[in-house]
């Protein structure tokens, strides 16, 4: 069951065409990475999801409410964590939560006993009386998800939810949201960590430009990218000998540092032969030979030719 539906989506800024016709579509209890270079649209897409932003044309649904006739209905069924913490820092981690919850016209007593389950569930339940100013980054990320668990949405929409995150509260979160997915909820997720996609996601969306480009699980886009498997290969460190103008005959399909060569391919049973004869031919000494699947960012890398923060 699709349980968001996007169609046509556009959305200008100006002369920017921020959103140029966005397709794609999120089946219930699924979790859905949304990748993208900065300014490629992502944000802009969760926030006409979100309610906060009309788009200029296309079709959302969500929860099998169109957007456009019944915002409110969209609006009851999310959640969001929005990329800027949206909490008081002179209130305490339970005030923030009863605030948002009474926002929400939950009942004190209700959005009460929600927090404390909430801040228990994120393991904060101790510091449940301490102002946000005294949390750290992660901390305070944790309450930002709370707060937009507090009313039991069905979706949750996250945009860079980890960002100045440590290692240890990130794994914390993606704990929590394991949990959120096996209970049946629906996430959306965008961020700049490929292997936070790589770990969470069931399939995703890579959106460049405006315009989606590619979507699937990781190995389907790793079949449209022509990148299944990488083939790595070390060499002798101070060699005199070059290889640099292999980057000339394969192309974007090999990277060459002073050591160590990276080879995408979609069979390595056939390119490695070639590849070790090229090498031979230069006198280059291999000391390590590795084949690997592809990751994401090498995909990521392959569809839209480059980084993320570019």
């Amino acid at each position: 069951m699709k349980i968001i539906e996007v169609k046509g989506l556009k959305k200008s800024f100006g002369k920017i065409e921020a959103l140029k016709g966005v397709d794609f579509s999120v089946e219930k209890g699924e979790f859905f990475g949304l990748l993208g270079p900065n300014g490629a649209g992502k944000t802009t897409t969760i926030n006409i999801l979100s309610t906060v932003m009309q788009p200029d044309a296309g079709e959302v649904s969500i929860n099998g409410f169109d957007l456009k006739d019944n915002p409110k209905k969209c609006k009851d069924s999310i959640g969001i964590v929005p990329q800027e913490l949206a909490l008081y820092d002179d209130l305490t981690a339970l005030e923030n939560l009863v605030f948002w919850g009474r926002l929400y016209g939950i009942s004190k007593s209700k959005a009460t006993d929600k927090s404390l389950k909430l801040l228990k569930l994120l393991e904060l339940d101790e510091r449940k009386n301490s102002r946000i100013k005294t949390f750290s980054g992660g901390m305070k990320r944790r309450i930002n998800i709370a707060a937009a668990m507090i009313h039991d949405p069905q979706i949750l929409l996250m945009d860079e939810p980890t960002v100045g995150v440590d290692p240890q509260s990130r794994n914390q979160i993606y704990g929590v949201l394991e949990g959120f997915i096996k209970n049946g909820m629906t996430i959306v997720y965008t961020t700049h960590y490929m292997d936070e996609v790589e770990k969470l996601c069931s399939r995703i969306a890579i959106i460049d430009y405006g315009q989606i480009i590619a979507g699937g699980t990781l190995d389907e886009l790793r079949g449209i990218a022509g990148s299944s498997e990488t083939i790595v290969i070390h060499f002798e460190k101070n060699t005199d000998s070059d290889i640099s103008h292999l980057k000339s005959e394969f192309g974007d399909r090999i990277e060459i540092s002073d050591d160590k060569l990276i080879f995408n391919t979609g069979n390595s049973k056939n390119d490695l032969p070639v590849l070790l004869q090229k090498c031979a031919q230069h006198c280059r000494t291999i000391t390590h030979i590795a084949i690997e699947r592809a990751s994401l960012e090498t995909v990521f890398l392959k569809l839209t030719g480059r980084k993320l923060r570019d």
